[in-house]
C-alpha cells in the first residue's frame, strides 16, 4: 500500500507535526505501508527519496516557517498521487486544499490529522482581534475543513470531543503519535551535563518545545520562583526555539532568575535531545492548548517523572497519574509542588519507576499498526464514496 502525506511544514522545522510525520514514516513500512511526502523546502535540503520538496517563501514574522506557492503544491501533489492508495493531510492550510483536490481528481480518499488547535492557539497571534469573533471564526474554518474529509484523526479524547462540539461530523478517530521507546531511554545525562556546565548534584526541571507564547513558558518561570523558595539552586532548562524566545528572557530577567534558567535551543534528536532528557530530575509542561503533549511521553520514556498541567490533549496521558503529578492551575501552587520534588526526589521514586512502563504503552510500533489498519480500511472504500470539495457544515 502507498500513502501522500501533504504538509505545510516538516524537518528542518522542529515541532509536534514534523515529529509526528517521520515516526509514522519511519515505522509504517513495518506494516506494508510505504510513505511518501509533499512538504516545503527551506533552504538546500538534500534530496531524498521519497520526499517532494515544493518551494516556498518565508512567512511574515516567523522565520522559521514556509508558505509554499499554491500552484506548485498542487501540482506536486496531484504528480505525486497517481500511484497512490490514499491521501492524508497533515496540515489545514495550502496542504489541505492541495490534497482534497488531488483525491477528487483521482477518486482517492483523503483523511486528514488535526494536530492544532485553532481556537486557543490564535489567541496568542491576533490579539488585537475580539476573542469571541476570532474563536467562532476559528470553529467555522474548522468545522469546514474537517467536514471535506473522509475521516478524521485526532491525537487525544479531548481532541474528539471539541471536535464534535464544533459540528463536525466526518466519522473521527483517536490515533495518537506514538514514541521510539529505545531513543528516549539511551540517553546520556552526565555527558549532557558536563557539555553545559550543570554541575552534577544541581536539581533540574526540564521543558522541551517550541518556545511560543501558546505553551504558557512563562507560567513557568513564575513557578520556578516558588519552587526556588524550597530549593534556591534549582534551575530550569528550557530546549527549543521560537517566536517568544525575548519575551520569555526578558520575563527571566524581570525575575531575577538569570542563573536559574539555561535556554539551550533546539537539539538533535538522536543523541543531544535522549541526552537532555537523561539530564534532567523532573520534567515540567503547563501548555493549556496542546492536542496531544507527545513530550510527556518522551520524558516518561527516560524514566522523568512528569509535572504538568492536565488540559486537552494532555489529560488523556496524564489522567492515569502514572508517572505524572498535575497540580492546580496556578503557578504558585505548581511551584510548590516543584520545589518538593526538587528538594526530596526520593519521595517521589515512585513515579519515575512507573515513567517507562506506562510510556511503552504509547509505542510507535502499537500506534504504526493501527493507522496502518485504519489507511486500508479507508482505501477499500468504493470509490463512490468520496466526499465531495463542497461539502461544508
Amino acid at each position: 500500500m502507498r500513502v501522500l502525506m501533504v504538509s505545510d511544514v516538516y524537518f528542518p522545522r522542529v515541532n509536534g507535526v514534523s515529529t509526528s510525520i517521520e515516526t509514522f514514516r519511519r515505522t509504517l513500512s513495518a506494516h506494508g505501508v510505504e510513505v511518501r511526502l509533499v512538504v516545503p523546502r527551506y533552504g538546500d535540503e538534500a534530496d531524498e527519496p521519497g520526499i517532494v520538496r515544493v518551494a516556498g517563501r518565508p512567512v511574515p514574522g516567523d522565520r522559521e516557517d514556509r508558505l509554499v506557492g499554491w500552484q506548485a503544491m498542487h501540482r506536486a501533489v496531484l504528480e505525486a498521487a497517481r500511484d497512490c492508495d490514499l491521501i492524508h493531510v497533515q496540515t489545514p492550510f495550502v496542504a489541505h486544499y492541495a490534497g482534497l483536490k488531488a483525491g477528487r481528481v483521482l477518486g482517492l480518499p483523503v483523511v486528514a490529522t488535526y494536530h492544532t488547535l485553532f481556537e486557543e492557539y490564535l489567541q496568542h497571534y491576533a490579539k488585537l482581534i475580539p476573542s469571541g469573533w476570532l474563536r467562532g471564526q476559528a470553529r467555522a474554518f474548522s468545522r469546514r475543513q474537517c467536514n471535506q474529509l473522509d475521516a478524521v484523526i485526532v491525537p487525544s479524547t479531548a481532541m474528539h470531543q471539541r471536535l464534535e462540539a464544533y459540528g463536525v461530523t466526518s466519522p473521527m478517530h483517536v490515533l495518537p503519535t506514538g514514541i521510539p521507546m529505545a531513543q528516549f531511554a539511551a540517553g546520556n545525562g552526565p555527558r549532557f551535563r558536563q557539555q553545559f556546565g550543570i554541575a552534577e548534584t544541581r536539581p533540574v526541571a526540564l521543558f522541551v518545545g517550541r518556545v511560543a507564547h501558546e505553551k504558557n513558558i512563562g507560567f513557568l518561570l513564575e513557578a520556578l520562583v516558588q519552587a526556588r523558595q524550597i530549593r534556591p539552586d534549582s534551575l530550569l532548562v528550557i530546549a527549543g526555539e521560537g517566536p517568544a524566545m525575548a519575551d520569555l528572557k526578558a520575563q527571566t530577567a524581570a525575575l531575577g532568575l538569570h542563573e536559574a534558567v539555561h535556554f539551550i535551543g533546539y537539539l538533535d534528536r538522536q543523541q543531544a535531545l535522549p541526552d537532555c532528557y537523561a539530564a534532567a530530575d523532573v520534567f515540567v509542561f503547563a501548555s493549556r492548548t496542546e492536542t496531544q503533549g507527545l513530550v510527556l511521553l518522551e520524558a516518561m520514556a527516560a524514566g522523568l517523572p512528569v509535572i504538568a498541567l492536565s488540559e486537552m490533549g494532555t489529560t488523556d496521558i496524564l489522567s492515569p497519574g502514572r508517572g505524572a503529578f498535575s497540580p492546580p492551575d496556578n503557578a504558585r501552587a505548581f511551584g510548590e509542588v516543584l520545589g518538593q520534588f526538587l528538594n526530596d526526589p526520593e519521595a517521589w521514586r515512585h513515579l519515575a519507576e512507573e515513567a517507562p512502563g506506562y510510556a511503552r504503552e504509547w509505542s510507535d510500533v502499537a500506534m504504526a499498526e493501527r493507522l496502518a489498519r485504519l489507511y486500508r480500511q479507508q482505501a477499500g472504500r468504493q470509490a463512490g464514496q468520496v466526499t465531495p470539495l463542497t461539502s461544508a457544515a
